[in-house]
């Protein structure tokens, strides 16, 4: 007995601790008592909380939690010296030029650090693939691990030092402070993205939880659960995961169906996943921003990424495009800007050719959009399509994701150009019959998950205010029919979140 709870507690590859797991579940009752014993303690609460954030982060990937701390003291030792050079005042133009080159030798530092970390755990293999190709090696992929969510918690952190290098952000003064705000177990390993302005002043706030927040925060969870163990687990164990593996054994409309049910997994996986940390995050206290709204109502690429993984999005834009230049340096270079930072979205996605197309696919989408919305039909930018126009707009961006998605979910430019060649040659409309009839309880699944997602905003607002009047029963009542229903159809192993692997 004693044994089975410490291989339970203990880190394990298989069996990562995530939010749709019982285990994560039993351990977040035990810290939500302790939580909140400590409300009124300000310190030992966030010493607590970051400790439980470690054990969390180590339940992911083992003993790789040392990169985490890693990257918490060497940001905050870096950015607390920036703001002390910043803060000098210099008597004279040859301390200022001095300070502002300490400055940016620090910041440098940071980026060094932080990217190489990242770069070594994640594009080592990549790069050195490409390296060889080149010269004409035969290489064999070295066995590097690559730790759980260290694109999230680097971009994080540089996110900070940047901030305070610029002046927009003072450096925080004490490390548990620091630590407790990158290690924030929410959303550590997938997200969103969050920036210490909108996250470090609510630290020292005393634990306050409205009536309001813990609805929200419960009708999250819930929805965010149902997202990924019932919509996204089930199509994909059952559907998608068949299709993508071996298209060419597929007709052509299964095949669509199947990159359907991609497009509609990876969203319920994701925005599942940001989701529940949300309401975790509310049932602690603590607001995030909102990750994702609606992507599929966009009426263009442009818009899309207003929508999809907005953290990640706003994180691009104001650290990699507008220090590119943005649209400051005349409009053939904002086009230039716009795909170089896809690409390096696409890159940061994962170290494959195939994450690069899907980055550049969009850049290039990006700056058509531009061109074509400015330059030809004289647009502004608070142009918004109505009618018809509205619909055929949403669709043909659809479709157009869609048709990315492929080259996303494929690692092979092969496979994804086969599933495309069965669609478009080996489409066989009559079959129809069989397989809704065969995959009748997901085409159902697909349904209401697209379904859902074009409700109006207003109806989820109805359904927190009938939850803001209810008691602990109803609450409790909810989680565990949802619950339920996730053990009634999960398989036996844990399906990791798709983001976990970014």
């Amino acid at each position: 007995m004693i044994q089975r709870l410490i291989d339970l507690l203990t880190y394990n590859p298989k069996e990562p601790l995530i939010f749709s797991s019982g285990l994560f579940l039993l351990l977040f009752l035990g810290f939500s008592f302790v939580y909140m014993l400590l409300r009124h303690k300000l310190q030992p609460r966030l010493f607590f909380v970051t400790l439980f954030s470690y054990y969390f982060y180590y339940k992911s990937s083992g003993f790789y939690f040392f990169l985490l701390a890693v990257v918490t003291v060497s940001d905050f030792l870096i950015a607390r010296r920036i703001g002390a050079l910043s803060a000098v005042s210099a008597d004279n133009s040859r301390m200022a030029a001095s300070n502002r080159r300490r400055r940016k030798v620090l910041v440098f530092l940071s980026l060094l650090i932080d990217l190489g970390l990242l770069g070594y755990f994640k594009y080592t293999n990549f790069f050195a693939g490409m390296v060889s190709q080149m010269i004409g090696n035969n290489f064999q992929p070295w066995d590097i691990f690559l730790p759980v969510g260290i694109s999230f918690f680097t971009f994080q952190s540089m996110s900070y030092t940047i901030d305070v290098y610029r002046g927009t952000l003072k450096p925080l003064p004490h490390i548990l402070d620091y630590a407790f705000y990158v290690s924030f177990f929410p959303q550590l390993v997938a997200g969103p993205i969050v920036r210490a302005s909108d996250f470090t002043p609510q630290i020292h706030k005393p634990v306050i939880i409205t009536r309001d927040m813990f609805a929200r925060g419960v009708y999250f969870i819930i929805i965010g659960l149902f997202k990924k163990a019932v919509i996204s687990d089930y199509i994909s164990l059952n559907f998608v995961d068949r299709i993508f593996d071996n298209p060419t054994l597929y007709s052509g409309l299964e095949n669509l169906l199947g990159v359907y049910g991609y497009a509609l997994q990876i969203y319920c996986d994701f925005s599942g996943y940001s989701d529940m940390a949300i309401g975790i995050a509310l049932l602690l206290g603590f607001h995030f921003p909102l990750n994702f709204n609606a992507p599929y109502r966009s009426t263009s690429i442009t818009d899309f990424w207003r929508r999809w993984h907005i953290s990640l999005s706003s994180w691009i834009r104001d650290y990699i495009y507008i220090s590119l230049g943005g649209n400051r340096k005349g409009k053939f270079r904002q086009y230039i800007n716009l795909v170089i930072t896809m690409l390096l979205g696409g890159l940061w996605h994962g170290a494959s050719l195939n994450f690069v197309a899907w980055g550049g696919m969009h850049g290039l989408a990006l700056a058509a959009h531009k061109y074509f919305g400015q330059e030809i039909l004289r647009h502004d930018r608070r142009y918004r399509s109505h009618g018809l126009r509205k619909w055929l707009a949403i669709l043909l961006t659809f479709h157009f994701v869609c048709f990315t998605w492929i080259f996303f979910r494929h690692t092979s430019f092969v496979a994804g150009w086969a599933m495309i060649h069965q669609i478009f040659t080996n489409f066989h409309i009559e079959l129809w019959p069989q397989i809704v009839s065969g995959y009748k309880y997901i085409l159902a699944f697909m349904a209401f998950g697209y379904l859902t997602h074009f409700l109006p905003d207003t109806w989820q607002e109805r359904l927190i205010g009938v939850l803001r009047h209810c008691n602990l029963l109803v609450y409790a009542i909810l989680l565990t029919a949802v619950i339920y229903i996730v053990i009634q159809i999960k398989s036996s192993t844990i399906q990791p979140f798709i983001y976990f692997q970014f």
